[in-house]
């Protein structure tokens, strides 16, 4: 077990960072500059389920990184 989570941990890596990178960019570009849009937008299909599957594969990358310190 203990060899197979350094693996685990790159390939979750690599997951996450392809799903933050699909995410929609710019959307909150304009608040952190003082802006504010004036309307709030739900997030529905494809961009609710790469807003879900980040969170899992955080939390996923969390725990394993935290296995792997107390293994």
């Amino acid at each position: 077990m203990k060899e197979i989570l350094p693996f685990l941990q790159i390939a979750i890596a690599i997951l996450l960072i392809t799903v933050i990178l699909l995410q929609k960019g710019g959307a909150a570009m304009g608040s952190a500059f003082g802006e504010s849009e004036g309307f709030h937008t739900e997030k529905r299909g494809a961009e609710k389920t790469l807003f879900t599957s980040t969170i899992v594969l955080g939390v996923t990358f969390v725990c394993l990184a935290l296995l792997n310190l107390f293994l």
